[in-house]
């Protein structure tokens, strides 16, 4: 008798079907304000934050799930804890990247006639975890109590994210009433923050023009191609700028946001991920690239005004 086969599991198939699922809906769920147990960001179970595309899948997951904790863990990890995974739970996957290498000349015996020059092989394996609100016996560190939300005051600076995006050294302009980054003059332009009643929108559309502005080649020089309104490079420059303002928003109080949320936005994610499943994890990368660089430059900008004021 034929032995029976099973599939392989595929993780970027199956994560890039659920993104494709939920936008479907023309919903955007990471767009939502969040904090679980006073963390803006999902964290392993050492408190170690989640970068890249797992931060995102987490976060998108946290919300919609409307999980309390921002711990996650595989089940090993919770049975080391003294805990376990609550019946009927269901697991999230996410990923993690490593390499391998072959044999150089030099390693390999001398009378090895297949001697080749060592190569080196990158790798993307899957993991299930639980969030700790799916576990139970987990200490009560995993159970934080949430902090308090911040009022604002409407169409006014905050001061903290003012004086992040102020330091950093790429122009903005401000006026009128369209958001976007000019390639050729290496600008940003961006309605004033009187024009949003909410303040924390204003820094989201404000994070998502200055990601496009880390493409230019004396930044992070990215590039998918020629670019043009609406056709593929435009869209996966789209999800980039979509998610450095999300993961950018993690670290300073707000939410990614743009001045139109409609259907030919939706499109953008919709046809890149129906066209690539691992199109989320080069984008994620890259957005955490963006991300990094903005905090760097922001760093830096607030260095050097202190040690001209010294």
């Amino acid at each position: 008798m034929a032995r029976s086969r099973t599939s392989k599991f595929d993780a970027s198939e199956a994560i890039t079907n659920e993104l494709i699922r939920i936008i479907e809906r023309g919903v955007l769920p990471w767009r939502k304000p969040w904090t679980a147990g006073g963390s803006a960001r999902p964290l392993r179970h050492n408190s170690e934050p989640y970068q890249g595309v797992n931060n995102f899948l987490l976060t998108m997951r946290t919300v919609m799930a409307g999980y309390t904790s921002p711990f996650w863990m595989t089940v090993p990890q919770a049975n080391s804890l003294g805990a376990k995974i609550r019946k009927g739970e269901r697991s999230s996957v996410v990923v993690y990247y490593g390499q391998s290498r072959t044999q150089s000349d030099d390693e390999q015996d001398a009378n090895d006639g297949n001697a080749e020059e060592a190569r080196v092989f990158r790798f993307q394996k899957s993991y299930r975890v639980f969030n700790a609100d799916q576990i139970e016996g987990l200490p009560d560190a995993f159970h934080p109590d949430a902090c308090p939300v911040p009022d604002h005051m409407p169409s006014a600076p905050i001061p903290h994210m003012q004086a992040f995006f102020d330091a950093i050294d790429i122009t903005t302009v401000f006026g009128g009433t369209e958001a976007r980054y000019n390639p050729p003059v290496d600008k940003v332009f961006m309605p004033s923050i009187e024009r949003f009643k909410d303040p924390l929108n204003f820094y989201g559309v404000w994070a998502h023009e200055l990601a496009h502005a880390t493409k230019a080649p004396h930044r992070l020089n990215r590039d998918y191609g020629l670019s043009r309104f609406g056709n593929t490079a435009y869209s996966r420059e789209e999800i980039v700028a979509e998610l450095t303002s999300c993961f950018l928003g993690q670290e300073l109080g707000f939410t990614a946001h743009t001045l139109e949320l409609n259907a030919s936005y939706l499109y953008h994610w919709l046809r890149v991920l129906r066209s690539d499943k691992t199109a989320i994890f080069k984008h994620a990368a890259d957005a955490q690239k963006a991300c990094d660089y903005l905090i760097a430059r922001s760093d830096a900008g607030r260095a050097g005004a202190k040690d001209q004021a010294a």
